[in-house]
């Protein structure tokens, strides 16, 4: 059941980590692109990584599709790591399409998500994690330091 916070729940993300199958959609044709480097983690757990963007065909030697609506067959679950300002159509998009999962990731800051994308989110039943960075939970322990210093601090998921 989608929650109603701006904040996710360690569950909605365990639920998220579950699906071994998610769509990322603005994931960067630049290799170098801090985008690749999140669909690499994915990739290097196990899961497969379905990339979206409209002005690629192929990403790491994978087909590209230009949006949601075009993936085949399709997926529940969609990482967005767009800018805010396009999350909003994103999120519109994952909800013609039938996703159930939404983590909305802002490039660049991990606490950036659009609030009108979230709120969208909680109106069409689409469970989001707004903002959280998927590193902390499935990354080396570098990443998992992030999140041991959050506990401490009284900001990680709960």
């Amino acid at each position: 059941m989608p929650t109603t916070s701006l904040h996710a729940t360690r569950a909605q993300i365990t639920d998220f980590l579950t699906h071994k199958r998610i769509a990322a959609i603005g994931v960067s044709r630049d290799a170098k692109s801090f985008t690749r480097s999140v669909t690499t983690l994915f990739k290097s757990k196990g899961y497969e990584v379905v990339p979206v963007n409209p002005g690629a065909t192929e990403i790491d030697g994978q087909p590209s599709f230009a949006n949601i609506q075009d993936v085949q067959p399709p997926v529940d679950s969609v990482l967005v790591l767009t800018t805010p300002e396009a999350s909003d159509q994103v999120v519109r998009d994952c909800a013609k399409s039938g996703v159930k999962r939404v983590w909305l990731y802002g490039p660049g800051n991990a606490k950036v998500a659009n609030p009108s994308a979230v709120t969208f989110c909680h109106e069409h039943g689409i469970d989001v994690i707004p903002g959280e960075c998927p590193f902390m939970f499935i990354g080396t322990w570098p990443h998992k330091m992030h999140g041991v210093i959050n506990k401490l601090i009284g900001i990680y998921p709960r």
